[in-house]
């Protein structure tokens, strides 16, 4: 059972931070970004082939991943967030899957199906993880001399992930209640009315973009220090459904709310993992893992229908929107 809430709170932490982007882009900016899984998936795979091929040190690899999101946002964001909701939704869920078709196919760059444990080739095991596992261990000891027992691996990471989670969730809230977070709100409720008030509504979409993609690339990082190895099927479109469930759980305009999603989010995906008590136990694990998809579907089925502002959301903000 231990194992199981080590678990979720990992899985609540990476999704956390993840989820965070999108809050900005679709809650904040109004900006329906279905492809946001292709930030995680652009990021974890330039820190992986920045070490495994280059031989660049995690510490750089890491913020190089980030700045790769960050500019495939950007490359992104300007042909497409002048187009009407509806078709930057279908663009971006078409961008997100050329991301992870790409990935699949250009096996010489990016290990193929087979993922980053070939990065190197058939043959030849590639690890992209040992200096994160080094880190690990330093905080392992440093945690168990505090605690007087020894702490296990997912205990540090927790106590990685989570404070990050935590720095980046006050830092976006800052953002928001600032004249910049209030005339994304503007330009979300009426677009036409915030441009005529001289505001450059496209440079504010780009900026909008490029954060919600920093924060997906990071979480990307995380996604792929806790799993050790990912292929392309790893970021499939329903890691982004799995974050619009999230911060529509919580309240999408509402920061805070984000990480209460990702535990609810979390304590679902990971049941359909660990649990197996009744009536769980009358399925295969191959089948409980469809059972998430189900779940987490009429989860948000029932918010829609009895409380579709959210948990901790505004309805009276809510209904500016429509």
């Amino acid at each position: 059972m231990v194992e199981f809430w080590l678990f979720v709170l990992a899985t609540a932490g990476i999704y956390t931070i993840f989820s965070l982007g999108l809050l900005v882009q679709f809650g904040i900016a109004g900006l329906p970004n279905f492809g946001n899984g292709a930030f995680m998936a652009i990021s974890a795979y330039t820190m992986a082939i920045s070490i495994v091929r280059f031989d660049l040190p995690m510490w750089a690899a890491a913020p190089l991943g980030i700045a790769a999101a960050v500019l495939f946002g950007l490359l992104l964001a300007v042909p497409t967030v002048r187009l009407r909701t509806d078709y930057l939704a279908v663009a971006t869920i078409a961008a997100g899957e050329i991301v992870r078709y790409l990935a699949l196919n250009m096996q010489d760059v990016t290990g193929g199906a087979a993922g980053t444990v070939n990065l190197l080739g058939p043959g030849v095991a590639a690890d992209y993880n040992s200096e994160w596992l080094r880190f690990q261990v330093m905080i392992r000891g440093l945690l168990s001399s505090i605690a007087g027992f020894r702490v296990t691996s997912d205990v540090a990471f927790i106590a990685v992930v989570w404070p990050t989670a935590i720095l980046l969730l006050l830092g976006t809230w800052l953002m928001v209640r600032s004249p910049w977070g209030r005339t994304l709100r503007a330009m979300r409720e009426d677009e036409v009315a915030v441009a005529a008030l001289g505001k450059d509504v496209f440079k504010y979409k780009l900026q909008a973009f490029s954060v919600g993609a920093a924060l997906a690339g990071l979480g990307g990082l995380f996604l792929a220090w806790q799993v050790s190895t990912f292929t392309p099927d790893d970021f499939r479109p329903t890691l982004t459904f799995y974050a619009f469930v999230i911060v529509i759980l919580g309240g999408k305009t509402n920061v805070w709310a984000v990480p209460v999603g990702a535990f609810l989010f979390a304590v679902i995906f990971a049941g359909t993992r660990f649990l197996d008590f009744w009536p769980l136990s009358l399925f295969s694990s191959g089948d409980r893992a469809y059972l998430r998809l189900i779940f987490v579907g009429l989860a948000l089925i029932l918010l829609m229908i009895w409380r579709p502002q959210g948990i901790f959301g505004n309805r009276k903000e809510d209904a500016h929107e429509t």
